[in-house]
Order: C-alpha cells, then structure tokens, then sequence
C-alpha cells in the first residue's frame, strides 16, 4: 500500500513541475504554448465525465440507506439556508472591498475590448425562471449524457427516496450501486494520472494568449481579489469552523492540498468536485450529508464567484468612469444572489453572469467587461479556489449541526494517522466504503447516526 502512496506522490509532483513549465513556454514561445490548450480542455473534459455517475452514486447511496426521508430535508434545508447566508456575506465583502480599493480608477477602453464585453454579454445567464426549468432533466438519462449537476442530483434524490421506500426490496439495487460506485472512483484514479499533461496544457495555454502586460495593467483588482478572498477563507470560514465543529481551517485544507493543486492547474473547482465528494466521507462525515451538500453547494455556494462579481461590477463602473451609487450596489447584489447560482464550477460562468448582472441594471456598463475578459482566467483560479474551500467547510458545518460526522475519525484524518487511499479514492474499511453483508451501504459511524433517526 505504501508504494502506491508514492507513486501517486510523485504524481502530484510532476503536476506542480507541469505549471512551472507551462508558465515558462507560455512566456518564451506564446504562439505554441496557445496550441496547447486542447490538453487541458482535454484533461478537464475527463474529469466532468465522471461527475454525474459519481453524484448519482453517492446520493442514491447516502439518501437511499437513510430510514427517514425527514433527515434528508433536514440537510438540505440547512444546506440551503447556510449556502444563501454566506454568499450575501461573500456580496457583501467584495462591495466593501471594491469601494475602498477603486481598482478601476485610469484605465481606458478600446474598440477592441468593448466588443469582447458585448460577446460575453451575449452568453449571460437567461433568468431565474429559465435556471430553475433547467433543473429538469429532458429524460431520466439526459441528466447524465449533458453532464449537468443540478439535474444529476434531481434524479439521484428521486432514485434515493424510491429506494428507501422499497425498503429490504431495495437493498440489493443499494449494493450493486455501491459496486458500480467503486468502479467510477476506480476509473478516476486512473485519469487523475493524466493530470500533469492538462495541467501544462491548460498553464501554457493561458500564459501564452494574456502575456504580462495584461497582468501589470490590472495588478490592483487582481492582488485585491486574491487579498480579498483569502481573508474570506481563512477569517470568515477558518472562524465558523473553528466555533461550531473545533476544526483548524489550515488542517483542512492541508488535508485538501492535492484537490487545489488540481483547481490550480485546470481554473475549474469542478474538477475536484469527485474527489471532495471522496474525502469528505473519508474524513467521517455521513454519506447524505456528503451526498446533499456537496453537489448542491457547488451549484449554490460560490463565494469566491460572488466576490468576484461585486468587486469585478464596480471595477467596470470605475473604469467606465460611470460608478454604481449605493443604491445600484445593493440592487446589483440582490440580483447576483440569484444569478450567481447559475455559475456551477464552470471555467468563464462567472464573466457571463457579470456581463448579465450588468446588462439588467446598467446596459452601459456592459463594453467594460472586455477590460478583464484578459485576467479572467488568472481571477477564476482565485474564484475555484475559494468556491472549493467553501464548499469542504459547508460540508463539515452541516455534517456538525446534523450530527451526521464521527469527530474522533476527523482528528485521526487530520492527524494524518488514517491516510486517504489515492489508488482506490474509496476505503476499504472507512465511511466511503459499502459493506458486503446485508446491511444497508453506510459509513462506519451509522450505527451512532441511526441513534438519532
């Protein structure tokens, strides 16, 4: 077991060389380092594959073994009310910010930029009637051919609660279910071996088409959203985790390292989606609440999104020359709120949404987008990042409020004394595992659990 610890060791370490690398070619040969991105499209677009079958999985197991529909409505509505609180709160911290710094105070737009605001414009986000109609999957299948996570998870929590209402009938569909789900996490383990040539891809790709001149233009919105978030993280989250679950936010995502070396090579916390969903178990928080809130939060917990977009807004507005007045500020961030949820884990969503929130309030606003359609992708690594830590921190918060979450399994975890098997992504012997008796698939700490059903 130890040598394939290390292997997968070295693994992570030739994905930080690939970016180092990626950087380098992207500075020294742009034109090339451009035709790489097909690898890190690549790369990602393997990730997302597995997605759907890894939700459906875990949520037909975690809802599907639980006696009480009740419990799960429990998690999701405090998944739910926790996910809209912290992201007003995230609103909030980036028009506080956005309004101390002015980060777009002297800069000009060209012809060139004011078409590229309008192009992005024309991608936004439709309304909230036509995301909430987009949760219904065309078919019992499409949910998982489009790839769409909102309704992957539909059809999951559907699938869960007719399993549970079939009751000892079921069990047999729960367990060849859990197989299947061992298999999906097998298969991702074997892409995540790929990992290094997307991330140089995807590296070079970026460094080539925006170059340096576009980073020292826009260095103040870019250091304050970084700034900005990284207080969010380690201040607001790394506080509420300590308060309520006793958790150090810097053991988490230490605990989470690999997982945001992966975000950081590829801009996308989606691709990491599967393997939170893996560790979290593993760290000893029941199934349902992984099931629930991890899925859901990355449709609905996006701070590092919603800073984003209130900080990027004003930015326009300043570098328009036009700036939003408080009561614009507000409006804006009511409507983000409910826009921003469109923006699930994918790489640019978050440029459309703004381009939208902007075109609602203020349409002359809308050219000022094409001023950081050139940092986007550099602000969306500091977006994934912060979306990702949310959502590990949401998980262990609901886990904590449900007491749905084996604390002394946490400390062992943390403590590194019960180490994640990177081989497998699920173990043989923790909560990730389904057991082989006749008993329902669940985490070690059910029998405690069922106690409070």
């Amino acid at each position: 077991m130890a040598a394939r610890r290390d292997r997968t060791h070295y693994l992570y370490l030739a994905v930080i060389g690939a970016v180092v690398l990626g950087i380098a070619v992207g500075f020294l040969a742009p034109g090339v380092a451009v035709e790489l991105k097909p690898l890190g499209t690549g790369f990602v677009s393997l990730i997302k594959m597995m997605i759907s079958p890894i939700i459906f999985c875990t949520i037909v197991l975690g809802v599907g073994s639980v006696r009480k529909a009740a419990k799960v409505g429990a998690v999701g509505g405090l998944a739910l009310g926790y996910f809209l609180v912290m992201s007003t709160v995230a609103l909030a911290i980036g028009l506080v910010v956005g309004n101390i710094l002015e980060p777009g105070s002297g800069l000009h737009l060209t012809k060139d930029l004011a078409e590229a605001g309008a192009k992005q414009a024309e991608g936004a986000s439709e309304g909230t009637a036509d995301f909430l109609l987009g949760i219904i999957p065309k078919t019992l299948v499409s949910a998982f051919t489009e790839g769409e996570v909102l309704q992957t998870l539909l059809v999951a929590l559907l699938a869960g609660f007719a399993l549970q209402a079939m009751g000892k009938a079921g069990e047999p569909v729960l367990r060849g279910i859990g197989h299947i789900q061992r298999l999906v996490f097998r298969i991702l383990a074997m892409i995540m071996w790929a990992a290094p040539v997307g991330a140089f891809g995807a590296m070079a790709a970026v460094v080539g088409a925006t170059g340096a001149a576009a980073l020292k233009s826009l260095a103040v919105i870019m250091i304050g959203f970084y700034v900005t978030c990284a207080l969010f993280v380690f201040v607001v989250l790394g506080t509420l985790l300590r308060l309520i679950a006793g958790v150090n936010i810097l053991s988490l995502l230490k605990y989470l390292g690999r997982e945001f070396l992966l975000i950081l090579s590829t801009s996308s916390s989606e691709s990491a989606l599967p393997r939170l969903i893996a560790k979290m178990e593993h760290l000893g928080v029941s199934k349902p609440v992984v099931g629930i809130t991890v899925p859901t939060g990355y449709s609905f917990n996006l701070d590092g999104t919603a800073i984003y977009l209130t900080m990027a807004s004003l930015f326009v507005a300043e570098a328009m020359g036009n700036p939003l007045s408080v009561g614009e500020q507000i409006s804006l961030l009511v409507f983000m709120i409910i826009a921003s949820k469109g923006a699930a884990g994918v790489t640019g969503a978050g440029l459309a949404t703004l381009a939208g929130g902007l075109q609602s309030h203020r349409p002359e606003l809308v050219d000022g987008v094409g001023l950081i359609v050139g940092i986007d992708r550099f602000m969306s690594e500091a977006r994934a990042l912060t979306n990702f830590a949310g959502n590990a921190v949401a998980t262990v918060l609901v886990g904590t409020w449900t007491k749905e979450i084996d604390k002394a399994r946490v400390a062992e975890v943390l403590a590194g004394k019960v180490p994640f098997d990177e081989t497998t992504l699920v173990d043989d012997h923790g909560p990730a595992s389904v057991p082989d008796q006749r008993e329902l698939p669940y985490d070690e700490g059910e029998e405690r659990a069922r106690a409070g059903v």
